[in-house]
């Protein structure tokens, strides 16, 4: 079990962005009845959306969080010696996102920058990933970015996922600092389980052609998509979840130390509310422990838990508190942290 200490490394400030473009999901009826999209939309919870315009990108969305971040913190670019880059939708195959961003922000040569593909449980691998290297001592502050642009990746004629996903960026900067004491991180993946949320196409597996391009119609309950949409097996993934989520939490609760007394918010990734609800319930969370933004900007993949924390605590974050972060999803993939904040800086949500 991949169960990580870090010392003294935390999270400094946090931003993010989103796209002004709003989605009212009650109003997508172009593709389904206005009460197949009701039943819909109340299950899980999604009421609107954010879709970025085709000439925005992640990387965009990330740009304005980071910008608006570094500004509010007055930090000195010069001071950031790491940069790294979370997203399942680059810019490019090649290069790097991170190194775009590097020039595009302004940082040194000297700043080290890398990509991390992953998903829903990117942003807590991140993390580890970035506390693992300050906690070297070879850097002195860390840019983490996170964006997705998800809405491009699924067919609105697929009712499995047409009313789920939506798009942001975030920011986090961080560095080491003795006020943050220790941090537990616990990570795992099952590739066993790969085919639950997957795009068949496009990759250098089954590469683009016209016929991976094509809709067509792929069950009995007549489902649109192309082999480069991506697909889900929703109630394989609730098992899923109920399988390996709450064990992996509370393990991670004991090995830190803690109990959901001593715990001031758990943030857990933004997949729909009837699967949010049921963790907290199967955990014993106190729901006002355990913020949401669902509603609002729907399914962000691995944006999600730091969008959440942005749009749900601002102003919440002085002082010492104690988060438990927990995300899971395509891979599959699932990732738990319990990290102290203090006096965290959270940014005024951007709209770009």
């Amino acid at each position: 079990m991949a169960q990580l200490i870090f010392n003294n490394v935390g999270i400094v400030g946090l931003s993010a962005a989103v796209p002004k473009n709003t989605i009212d999901n009650y109003a997508q009826t172009d593709y389904f009845s206005a009460t197949d999209v009701k039943d819909i939309v109340d299950k899980v919870g999604i009421k609107e959306r954010r879709f970025a315009p085709a000439d925005m990108c992640a990387s965009d969305l990330c740009f304005a969080a980071a910008e608006k971040l570094i500004s509010d913190l007055q930090l000195d670019k010069d001071e950031i010696d790491l940069l790294v880059f979370v997203s399942q939708t680059p810019d490019y195959r090649m290069p790097a996102t991170a190194i775009l961003l590097q020039h595009r922000l302004g940082l040194g040569k000297h700043t080290a920058a890398f990509d991390i593909s992953l998903g829903c449980s990117a942003f807590v691998y991140g993390l580890s990933i970035v506390y693992g290297l300050l906690q070297t001592g070879g850097f002195r502050k860390a840019l983490l970015l996170d964006g997705e642009t998800r809405s491009r990746i699924y067919s609105p004629k697929d009712r499995k996922t047409a009313f789920l996903f939506g798009d942001g960026g975030v920011a986090a900067i961080l560095e080491q600092h003795e006020k943050f004491g220790p941090s537990y991180f616990s990570l795992h993946s099952d590739g066993s389980l790969s085919d639950l949320i997957k795009m068949d196409a496009g990759g250098y597996r089954n590469p683009s052609t016209v016929a991976t391009l094509t809709e067509k119609i792929v069950d009995e309950h007549g489902t649109i998509r192309s082999d480069e949409h991506g697909y889900m097996n929703g109630s394989e993934v609730f098992n899923f979840v109920l399988n390996e989520i709450p064990s992996s939490y509370k393990s991670l609760l004991a090995f830190s130390n803690n109990t959901n007394e001593t715990i001031d918010y758990a943030v857990f990734h933004q997949a729909n509310d009837y699967m949010n609800s049921y963790l907290a319930k199967k955990l014993k969370l106190d729901t006002s422990k355990v913020p949401s933004c669902i509603a609002q900007f729907g399914n962000t993949s691995s944006v999600s838990i730091p969008l959440t924390i942005v749009s749900q605590l601002k102003d919440k974050l002085m002082g010492r508190k104690k988060l438990m972060l927990c995300g899971f999803g395509v891979g599959m993939s699932w990732a738990t942290a319990q990290v102290n904040v203090e006096d965290c800086h959270v940014s005024t949500l951007v709209e770009i």
